[in-house]
């Protein structure tokens, strides 16, 4: 959100810390993610899986940056209910629609910490026989991987902080919020 006076608009809450990555640098790197992925994808338009509900937000922009005849479905994981770490156990509450069979997939993910989520993911999508298969991620957590990752596409390395907002929520609020910002339990 832009205030009137066109300088970023920052919504007033005592949870919400520090900003991590700006609204205008999410937008210029989204942007450039569309370009390098139009031109990686010429002939052979990607079907865009996003990862429900955080990526909603990077996926939106992000299909709205390449300038390809692209189509969209969601998959709907969860290893954190709605606390701030996640469990381990992955489990699938929304599966695709999509037939995945020679399709050229491109993994659309919010934020990686460990890369099991992603791991699993991704295992789970290949044995559906697709053309290939690739991962943008918007944010990758410093530090925290217990596996390769294996991303085709990053937005961003951030610190290992809970991050709130583009998307990103604690028990679905701060979603909307126009940019990245920690979060300050009990804040």
């Amino acid at each position: 959100m832009i205030s009137a006076d066109g300088s970023d608009f920052v919504i007033a809450d005592s949870c919400i810390g520090r900003v991590v990555v700006s609204e205008s640098d999410l937008q210029r790197r989204v942007a450039e993610l569309g370009r390098t992925i139009t031109a990686d994808y010429a002939g052979r338009p990607p079907l865009l899986v996003g990862v429900l509900k955080g990526a909603c937000f990077f996926l939106a922009d992000l299909a709205r940056a390449i300038d390809l005849p692209i189509e969209i479905d969601f998959m709907a994981v969860s290893s954190y209910g709605s606390a701030t770490t996640t469990s381990g156990v992955v489990r699938i509450v929304k599966d695709l629609d999509a037939d995945l069979t020679e399709r050229h997939v491109l993994i659309v993910e919010d934020i990686v910490d460990s890369g099991l989520t992603l791991s699993y993911l991704r295992r789970n999508l290949l044995a559906r026989n697709p053309a290939s298969l690739e991962v943008v991620a918007l944010l990758v957590k410093e530090g925290l991987q217990s596996v390769d990752l294996d991303l085709a596409y990053q937005g961003f390395s951030i610190p290992p902080d809970f991050v709130i907002g583009y998307g990103l929520d604690v028990a679905e609020r701060y979603r909307n919020l126009p940019y990245l910002a920690t979060y300050v339990e009990g804040g």
